[in-house]
């Protein structure tokens, strides 16, 4: 399938070194706001896109595949004219992140994977969501979806959020996230994590019902320059319930090898 022009929001300084953002299933940027003053202020040009089939992205029929995916960053890459940046990816955004990682490896400085997995089954699951969101919409996974993004403790203490996530699952077009779930079905990157040389930052949530923490073990043993944190309490979207955390370790992440 050719690469879709997917739709992008810049934030920071035009001088600065890119970092790009790339978010989960059924999310669309607006989950990277509690990252982009951090990187601003650091002095990064912040990119933030929504996957094809998500947010203000076209919507080609499916199903898609990761390299899809991955070639749509690229295609965003070539059209700013960045020739190489950092790659901070959560869950669907690691594995489009992990994609670039081995078959693009040029094009980055480091790798930041949060709350992913490079195999995740098992399959059957996926194809069922997929089937589940083509008959009834995304407002039929909405409500669970969201109760595996966040811990109970932080939907109890944020219940009007909690409930702007539900509707930014359930705006998400049907066609493109059932078809996102055919590429996490297919995606075949868990063979070629030694081949990532791209100094990499694995993130896992230890509260994450979603790519639990013996997921991010994997990809960290498994890269060669590659280390694991840990954080709690923190479920799937860690970025949004510990911001602050996250924030420190990209950040440190990325000074340590600009």
């Amino acid at each position: 399938m050719t690469a879709v022009e997917v739709d992008y929001v810049i934030d920071g300084s035009p001088a600065g070194t890119p970092v790009v953002l790339s978010g989960s299933l059924g999310s669309d940027l607006r989950m990277w706001e509690p990252q982009v003053a951090a990187l601003a202020a650091a002095g990064y040009r912040v990119v933030r896109y929504d996957h094809r089939g998500h947010g203000r992205s076209p919507v080609p029929p499916g199903p898609y595949a990761l390299t899809d995916l991955g070639s749509d960053v690229l295609a965003l890459l070539d059209r700013l004219d960045i020739r190489r940046s950092h790659f901070v990816g959560l869950s669907l955004g690691g594995m489009v992140g992990m994609w670039v990682a081995q078959h693009a490896p040029h094009r980055l400085h480091t790798l930041t994977l949060a709350c992913t997995s490079a195999e995740l089954g098992p399959p059957s699951g996926w194809a069922e969501r997929a089937a589940l969101v083509r008959a009834e919409g995304t407002q039929a996974v909405a409500v669970a979806v969201v109760q595996r993004w966040f811990t109970p403790q932080w939907r109890a203490a944020h219940p009007e959020r909690t409930r702007d996530y539900e509707d930014m699952v359930a705006a998400t077009p049907a066609e493109g996230y059932a078809a996102c779930c055919t590429a996490i079905e297919t995606m075949d990157i868990a063979a070629r994590l030694a081949r990532i040389s791209a100094p990499t930052l694995v993130i896992s949530g230890a509260d994450d019902p979603a790519t639990p923490p013996p997921h991010g073990q994997r990809i960290a043993d498994t890269i060669p320059l590659a280390h694991l944190e840990t954080i709690s309490p923190a479920a799937h979207l860690a970025n949004v319930e510990l911001p602050e955390t996250i924030n420190d370790l990209i950040l440190g992440h990325l000074k340590e090898n600009s």
